[in-house]
């Protein structure tokens, strides 16, 4: 009796009743949850050099880390995990634009923070792997690990286009997803249509670029590459 009285007067101390704390709370978690675990899928094939993971298992990885996410946050900040999605629920008047911001900056911290917890679960393999060296590009780069690079041939115009359409294609499929109005997808399991719908387009579109169709999710481990010894090179178009 004792102990469920204390268990229930820490709980009432702890609770956090500002609305937007606990968005902001939420969302941290969810995309540091997201990040993790779409972080480390790259990282187990990029630094076993193929034989514990491919591009499939990472793709994989990183539609799952969406569901989980959305599990996640979905009930508390709606799971938005990406300022593409934040910025098109504002544009259809369905969230206030004085959150855009905030969230935007949570979003972009948890990536900056799901990083580093990445790099340090894999800081051996991912320094065995670059013979001690952090480099952006050559056959033993690390960088792609965190965020997403082009590829040799891609120009900036049709890197911009390739980004802009499966970033379209990724909000499009939510929203219709979301829809009430449309056949729907079985209460509960929302958050398993958004991860095959990640999976789709990582698997159809991702050769360009990589597919990351998430500010937040490149611009963050991006810039705890530079932080963390990669240099600046992690920000120029190679």
């Amino acid at each position: 009796m004792g102990t469920a009285s204390f268990l229930k007067r820490a709980r009432a101390l702890l609770r956090i009743r500002n609305r937007l704390a606990r968005e902001c709370l939420a969302e941290l978690l969810a995309v540091f949850v997201l990040i993790l675990i779409t972080l480390s899928g790259s990282a187990q094939m990029v630094t076993s050099s193929g034989t514990k993971g491919n591009i499939l298992t990472a793709y994989l990885a990183g539609a799952l880390a969406v569901m989980v996410a959305v599990y996640t946050a979905g009930g508390v900040s709606g799971a938005h995990l990406n300022p593409a999605f934040s910025l098109a629920m504002c544009l259809l008047e369905q969230f206030p634009w004085w959150k855009f911001p905030i969230f935007v900056a949570v979003q972009t911290a948890a990536a900056f923070i799901a990083a580093g917890a990445v790099y340090a679960l894999y800081y051996d393999a991912i320094r065995h792997y670059g013979n001690g060296t952090l480099t952006v590009s050559g056959p033993q780069e690390t960088a792609s690990i965190f965020a997403t690079y082009p590829a040799d041939y891609l120009s900036i115009s049709n890197g911009f286009l390739d980004q802009v359409m499966a970033t379209a294609m990724l909000i499009l499929g939510i929203l219709a997803i979301l829809d009430t109005r449309n056949k729907g997808v079985p209460k509960g399991l929302e958050p398993v249509a958004v991860a095959l719908l990640v999976l789709s387009l990582g698997v159809s579109m991702g050769s360009n670029c990589g597919c990351p169709m998430n500010p937040a999710r490149d611009f963050g481990p991006r810039l705890f590459t530079y932080v963390a010894g990669w240099g600046a090179e992690v920000f120029r178009w190679v």
